[in-house]
């Protein structure tokens, strides 16, 4: 990663070097301006990826800086932290509305700024990051943003149930009371048509959350969720998820956009049901599966019945079967011991096309 930049915004010049001074030491390039005006200037001109800025300076003050800042395409989206000698918090409240990202009150001590611009650093690299749209990138996001304390889950502080081969997690219809965590064991999540046939929707593994659509759209549960083995969950009550995620818009945002593109994705398998051929449904699956049981470079067996394969299909289990038979002639799966492997997942992909 090429060297972070960062603008310091003060008008005290023993200030302004000192904290030039520590975040060079601390691996950061550093601009610095000793009024608002020239601030924003250099902001326009070096494009930093953060900005400290003290609030009271003469001829334009922190607020004006942020103001300015945000209605530029260029640089509304750099992290602005506030310094202020003020403790009064309307001042603070005031910052924080306008769009500041977080503030240090003088005096401060050097790990204190050093810890605000690194977390505010990490969490642009999080809500500009781009993840897939599916309930594995959703689980990414919501492990980076706890990695970093930006999402404070603390998995320990929640119970934590053992559920049996195709016990049921949540169910179609119900209004959710949890956002739930996969400790270990695998969960399909489905829902049933007018003639009572399951279409899966999707499947997560240990590390995956699940039930969290209905949370934040705040709404009942569209499918149903039940444990392919047994599985270890964590039940997060629904106003502590809630709370922690609209405490902070832009990461609210950020999950809201990509259950948006999930959204997407699960209508485009919808349509691939509706009219691709059985033979490139079934590649899909087996192709959508073995990613999400595998990490790069992995290959174990897919540990899904040849039912619940169907089922993410949308496919009588004797069709599902039979071209089965025929990947396996064709040498695009192995069967061992019982269990499908993916043995050219390449060639298996080119099906689909």
């Amino acid at each position: 990663m090429s060297q972070r930049s960062i603008l310091i915004i003060d008008d005290h010049n023993d200030i302004r070097e000192n904290i030039a001074e520590i975040l060079s030491l601390g691996g950061y390039k550093t601009f610095t301006a000793e009024n608002g005006k020239k601030g924003v200037e250099l902001a326009l001109k070096e494009r930093p990826d953060l900005i400290v800025c003290d609030i009271m300076m003469p001829e334009l003050d922190g607020y004006g800086v942020l103001h300015l800042l945000r209605k530029n395409p260029v640089t509304e989206d750099i992290p602005l932290i506030f310094l202020t000698a003020k403790s009064e918090r309307s001042d603070l409240r005031k910052g924080m509305e306008m769009g500041a990202d977080d503030y240090v009150t003088k005096p401060f001590e050097e790990l204190e700024l050093m810890n605000a611009i690194e977390c505010r650093l990490n969490k642009y690299d999080i809500l500009h990051k781009k993840y897939d749209p599916t309930g594995k990138g959703l689980s990414e996001l919501a492990n980076d943003l706890r990695a970093t304390g930006l999402l404070p889950l603390n998995m320990d502080e929640y119970t934590s149930d053992f559920y049996a081969k195709k016990q049921v997690v949540y169910a179609e219809g119900k209004r959710p009371r949890y956002l739930y965590y996969v400790k270990s064991g695998k969960v399909k999540a489905f829902k049933t048509n007018e003639d009572g046939k399951e279409y899966i929707t999707d499947l997560y593994i240990g590390g995956d959350f699940i039930g969290y659509p209905a949370l934040i759209e705040d709404h009942n549960y569209e499918d149903t969720a039940v444990s392919l083995e047994e599985s270890e969950i964590v039940q997060i009550p629904r106003d502590d998820f809630q709370n922690l995620i609209y405490g902070d818009i832009t990461v609210a945002t950020k999950f809201i956009r990509i259950i948006t593109q999930n959204v997407k994705t699960k209508e485009e398998r919808l349509l691939n049901l509706a009219y691709s051929s059985l033979r490139k449904r079934v590649a899909k699956a087996l192709v959508d599966i073995n990613e999400k049981y595998n990490e790069p470079g992995q290959n174990k067996p897919i540990e899904v019945s040849r039912e619940d394969i169907a089922h993410y299909v949308g496919t009588a289990t004797e069709s599902l079967i039979r071209t089965l038979s025929d990947f396996k002639s064709e040498k695009l799966i192995e069967i061992k011991e019982g269990k499908i492997v993916v043995a050219n997942p390449d060639k298996l992909k080119n099906l689909l096309y």
